[in-house]
């Protein structure tokens, strides 16, 4: 099978369009397709994936029209399309696949205006996060052992607890260190930094010592 060139989505798009009522041509000034209906006119680039090139693409057809789509191959899944076309939805481009095998081209994305639909459970999780974080510990980016989380400064609040009073009640750490969720943090071990001695009594592993090592400085 040849290797598919931007040249073969040209016939499908065309066809697409013109099943819409627009009179299509190829390569009009420096637009892959231009479609007219009457005094609306639509245009498409054409590219073999997606790239910041056919965006900016997408981009500069907008000075001619607003009604600018994008089109690639089929067969784009999961995470990476849904971001692209987001992206296309943000700068206002639509989004054609073609299946190359049998012509078929559907529209994932058409053009307009976008507006971002706000989720307010997200931004409640981000408050969360943002109060329970103490201090500013990344400064922008991620420390010399990585990020750190409001979980992790409790979860480091506790081996430190643990470090100096050895094996304790998780009730006793969680009044003593202020960390109401202590015992929580303790059990569930999302580190290895910690170990169930007796029911109800934690102590600190090795690995949680290395760990008050490593972040000592947060």
């Amino acid at each position: 099978m040849s290797k598919p060139r931007e040249a073969d989505l040209y016939g499908p798009v065309k066809a697409h369009l013109q099943r819409q009522g627009y009179d299509v041509k190829g390569e009009v000034g420096a637009a892959d397709v231009v479609g007219r209906r009457g005094d609306d006119v639509v245009v498409v680039e054409l590219k073999l994936g997606f790239s910041l090139a056919l965006f900016h693409q997408g981009i500069e057809r907008l000075a001619l029209t607003d009604d600018v789509y994008v089109a690639v191959p089929a067969g784009g899944k999961g995470k990476a399309l849904r971001n692209n076309v987001k992206l296309a939805r943000r700068l206002g481009l639509g989004v054609l696949t073609v299946r190359l095998r049998d012509g078929f081209v559907e529209a994932l994305a058409d053009p307009g205006p976008y507006a971002a639909r706000k989720l307010k459970k997200k931004k409640k999780s981000l408050l969360r996060a943002f109060d329970r974080l103490e201090g500013d510990p990344n400064e922008g980016g991620a420390t010399r052992h990585g990020i750190v989380t409001g979980y992790r400064q409790d979860a480091l609040k506790c081996a430190r607890f643990l470090a100096v009073h050895g094996p304790s009640k998780g009730a006793k750490v969680a009044e003593w260190a202020e960390v109401p969720v202590a015992t929580r943090i303790m059990a569930d071990d999302h580190y290895g930094w910690f170990t169930r001695v007796e029911r109800g009594v934690y102590g600190l592993t090795e690995a949680g010592a290395k760990g008050l090592a490593d972040w000592g400085d947060v």
